[in-house]
C-alpha cells in the first residue's frame, strides 16, 4: 500500500523564512536538510513541486525522511517539521525511584553488614535486591546513583 500524500503549500512568508535559514549557514544540518525538502516539495504556484525521488537524489536522504518531514508539516506547523521529535520517555526505565534512592541514601548511613569494614557498590547492590526494593541492579547504577546525590553523611 503506498504511502499517503502529504501535499505542502508553503505561505510567502513561510518560503522567505526557509529561504533565509538555508542561505545563513547557522542552522543545523538536520534543519537545514528539512528546509531544503520543504522548499523543493512545496506545491504552492511559487513552490517547486519536485517529487520526493527528485528531493531524495537532489539532497541524498531516504524516502521516509521526505514523507515524515511532508507529514509532520502538514500536520503539525513549520517547526514541528524542522525540530526533531522530543523523547517521550527514556529509553530505559529507571531502576531506582524517590523512594528507591531514599532506601539507598538509608543504607549508605547505615553500619557495613557483618564481616565487612565498609559498604561496597555491590554490597549496595545485593541489600536492595534482598529488601525487595528491585529484582535487580548493578552495582555500577548504584555508584551512579550515589555519585548524583549530593550528601554528607559525617
Amino acid at each position: 500500500m503506498p504511502a499517503k500524500r502529504y501535499k505542502v503549500s508553503l505561505l510567502p512568508q513561510e518560503r522567505d523564512d526557509l529561504d533565509r535559514l538555508v542561505s545563513t549557514g547557522k542552522a543545523s544540518a538536520y534543519k537545514r536538510t528539512r528546509a531544503q525538502i520543504l522548499l523543493k516539495a512545496d506545491q504552492s504556484p511559487q513552490g517547486r513541486a519536485w517529487t520526493d525521488q527528485q528531493i531524495c537524489d537532489a539532497f541524498d536522504v531516504g524516502r521516509l525522511t521526505v514523507e515524515r518531514t511532508r507529514k509532520a508539516f502538514v500536520l503539525g506547523d513549520l517547526e514541528a517539521a524542522l525540530q526533531r521529535k522530543q523523547r517521550q520517555h527514556p529509553p530505559v526505565p529507571r531502576k531506582l525511584d524517590g523512594d528507591g534512592e531514599a532506601q539507598l541514601i538509608t543504607l549508605a548511613c547505615s553500619e557495613p553488614p557483618e564481616g565487612h569494614a565498609k559498604w561496597t557498590m555491590q554490597l549496595y547492590a545485593d541489600k536492595l535486591v534482598q529488601l525487595q526494593v528491585v529484582e535487580s541492579i548493578s552495582d555500577e547504577t548504584v555508584r551512579r546513583t550515589l555519585k548524583k546525590m549530593s550528601s554528607n553523611p559525617g
